[in-house]
């Protein structure tokens, strides 16, 4: 148990004559309705304890119940957490306990502390809680929402013979910036290759840039297009001195072959 100096935020209620409930033979006193969370509740107070789980009626027993389980979708389940709180009239501050996750349906709609004061700490003036023989409970209740799961497959690959493709690039000094390869699988993934002879970014005009792409399909939501849609390759992958010079051997009567091979170990879903 803590205390704290705020108001709980959705529910109190002041008992005068707090002493009478117990005297006058009534086991609980069930509060009004209140909403919290589109929900309705309600606070059950045992002056005496709650005789369903002990015999000890030292204690007093609050519970949060579930008003109105009718309107629940069968098999519907309600996650909350909440808190119960006991205001003490001398330090003027609340005394609550702490929070409670739980999760209410039909069949189980009440949960709370069978020992949340003891009657003879609270029958005591000098603790505050019950001046005057009046009282004040309250409750604060929060709705945990269900939000749709995130849930990601890894799909792990044993990798015998890798995907190998080959193409003969004729005419390379006329290709200008760019070269892109048909598209392809692997996988069950589709794939292009994109080539440019002048190179790309910060190898502009002094290496050959290659890149593979993995190109975006239908089935991936729209939100992860731009993370997909991506590509892994080589901005310097040959300095251009090096293709311009025949005597290397990668351009040989203006065309040139280009190889790749691709391994896929692992997609995650």
């Amino acid at each position: 148990m803590e205390t704290r100096e705020a108001a709980p935020s959705n529910f109190l209620i002041k008992i005068n004559s707090f002493s009478l409930l117990g005297s006058c033979g009534m086991d609980k006193y069930e509060t009004k309705k209140f909403i919290a969370g589109d929900y309705k509740w309600k606070l059950i107070i045992y002056p005496c304890g709650d005789k369903n789980v002990g015999k000890d009626g030292d204690y007093v027993s609050v519970y949060l119940a579930m008003a109105d389980t009718s309107s629940l979708v069968a098999n519907t389940d309600v996650n909350v957490v909440f808190t119960i709180f006991l205001y003490n009239q001398i330090s003027n501050n609340y005394l609550h306990s702490l929070g409670i996750t739980r999760r209410f349906h039909a069949i189980k709609s009440e949960w709370g502390i069978s020992k949340f004061i003891s009657k003879k700490v609270l029958s005591d003036p000098s603790h505050g809680y019950l001046v005057d023989d009046n009282c004040v409970f309250g409750a604060e209740v929060f709705v945990v929402r269900k939000e749709a799961a995130v849930i990601e497959r890894l799909s792990l690959k044993n990798v015998v013979t890798p995907y190998k493709r080959n193409w003969k690039i004729p005419n390379f000094s006329k290709l200008g910036d760019i070269w892109k390869s048909e598209e392809f699988n692997v996988g069950r993934h589709k794939w292009n290759v994109h080539l440019y002879p002048k190179g790309y970014g910060d190898a502009s005009g002094r290496s050959v840039s290659v890149y593979l792409y993995h190109i975006v399909t239908q089935w991936f939501p729209a939100s992860d297009r731009l993370s997909k849609n991506s590509a892994c390759g080589w901005s310097s992958f040959i300095e251009l001195a090096n293709t311009s010079d025949p005597k290397k051997g990668f351009i040989v009567y203006d065309c040139c072959l280009l190889d790749v091979e691709i391994s896929v170990h692992a997609v995650s879903h």
